[in-house]
């Protein structure tokens, strides 16, 4: 059995701490995170050399630093040259195992998200360990004994018994709140995990059949061809599996569990699962109460101080502070299209944001200036790059940096400066064993990120020109 984890999503229910740019899966809690113990609990059934990567370009660096500590090649990693939802990354990974890994069609799939929780892992994995001799013609979902009349959730509806399995009768798509509750009376329904099961045929077969746009357009494209699957990947739809694929089939079965899953879809789901104190509240970092009871409270690097408060999520980050409700854990995403259609950053990006050399943290931002710090990884270089609209001051506060201005190269030591002039070409490197650290001033007219030409970049981000 081979198994592949889909790195994608954009967590917008977790804002803020979660966002475009850094999503739920990569976020830690407790020292891991939600992508880190994914592995760990694959590596329970599934040697690292038949584990797989679905992943995007943007997140393909943030994969790569989450898994140095095991024991996964690189090859193993597939990209999707643009974000198109689960059905064609998953169409995608399929084809890439049988045509280029040429494995056999009859290899069994399991594929399941970064970004969900498992209490009972153990359980969890006895259970996969049998999975193979249930897939031969099935797609099997895992279906989870639901607890509460959850609308977030897609639900299966239990058929007749198949052996170990039972075949779904009706697969319904986050179900309204007075649906939910029905499901949960009749006793009959799971919530849908997201997780799946099948041979690498039975699913190809399967997009012939409910999602021939799909089939018809990636085919036959060569997998290898980034451009060429960017171009075609354009004109395919965006849409999950479950509407594309699980809400039409006719083989579809289920294995329900009870091994304490959470897809951690919210706030409250995640209030629900970390530990509480005395009064029912969970908190992380440095966070101060005074008669707070059954409440969610997060910061980072501030303290944060509750008082009076009742039935309360507070989350804090160096930029945004969100402030609800419990009881409408859902309303975060429309917090976020708000955000998005009022054009501010914090939607989508954290005052620190990271990048495949390194991370930069927005110190100040005014008119006509912007103030970072710069942190480049040992051994890593950033792209030969020019500015149009702005000048640059770097300041070397922790290591040696190799700098680039023009024609001209040279060695920063601590507290010594360089100044890059307009339309200058120039690049930063780091040629140290520990991070490279510096300060830049931006000076000019405009000081936005898109402001960036690069002529050589180890990361392919060089534009072809038109």
């Amino acid at each position: 059995m081979k198994t592949l984890v889909l790195v994608g999503g954009k967590g917008e229910r977790l804002w803020p701490l979660s966002r475009k740019d850094y999503p739920k899966q990569f976020l830690k809690i407790n020292g891991k995170s939600f992508f880190q113990k994914t592995m760990e609990r694959c590596l329970k059934f599934t040697e690292p050399e038949n584990i797989f990567i679905s992943t995007s370009r943007d997140y393909f660096f943030h994969v790569k630093k989450d898994l140095e500590k095991f024991d996964i090649k690189e090859e193993n990693i597939i990209i999707e040259p643009i974000p198109r939802n689960t059905a064609p990354a998953i169409f995608i990974c399929a084809r890439w195992l049988r045509d280029l890994l040429n494995l056999d069609e009859k290899e069994t799939l399991f594929v399941c998200p970064a970004d969900h929780f498992i209490k009972e892992e153990h359980k969890f994995a006895e259970v996969m360990k049998k999975v193979s001799n249930t897939t031969s013609d099935y797609i099997v979902t895992f279906g989870i004994n639901p607890r509460s009349p959850e609308t977030g959730y897609g639900y299966l509806k239990k058929g007749r018994r198949i052996k170990d399995v039972y075949q779904v009768e009706k697969f319904t798509e986050k179900p309204s709140e007075e649906e939910a509750e029905q499901y949960l009376k009749q006793g009959k329904y799971l919530w849908n995990s997201g997780m799946f099961a099948f041979t690498i045929k039975t699913i190809i077969e399967a997009f012939k059949a409910y999602a021939p746009d799909i089939y018809e357009s990636l085919r036959s494209v060569d997998l290898r061809d980034t451009n060429l699957l960017e171009e075609v990947l354009k004109k395919v739809p965006s849409i999950s599996i479950d509407y594309a694929i699980m809400e039409k089939a006719d083989n579809v079965v289920t294995i329900p569990l009870d091994i304490g899953w959470s897809d951690i879809g919210s706030w409250q789901a995640f209030y629900e699962l970390y530990e509480k104190d005395k009064e029912g509240n969970a908190t992380i970092g440095d966070v101060l109460t005074y008669d707070v009871k059954d409440s969610l409270i997060i910061g980072q690097k501030r303290l944060i101080v509750c008082a009076g408060l009742r039935d309360l999520m507070v989350i804090g980050t160096d930029d945004s502070v969100l402030v609800t409700s419990r009881r409408n854990p859902q309303d975060v995403k429309k917090i976020v299209e708000m955000l998005n259609e009022e054009g501010r950053k914090e939607a989508f990006e954290h005052k620190t944001v990271y990048r495949p050399w390194g991370q930069y943290t927005d110190l100040e931002i005014g008119q006509r200036y912007r103030v970072k710090k710069i942190v480049v990884k040992p051994k890593e270089i950033l792209s030969l790059q020019m500015h149009h609209n702005r000048t640059e001051t770097w300041v070397v506060i922790k290591g040696t940096a190799k700098v680039t201005i023009g024609d001209k190269k040279m060695l920063l030591h601590e507290g010594e400066r360089a100044f890059i002039p307009k339309a200058t070409l120039h690049r930063l490197e780091n040629h140290d064993k520990i991070p490279l650290e510096i300060i830049e001033v931006q000076n000019g007219e405009y000081v936005g990120e898109d402001d960036i030409i690069r002529f050589e970049d180890k990361y392919g981000r060089v534009k072809p020109a038109n």
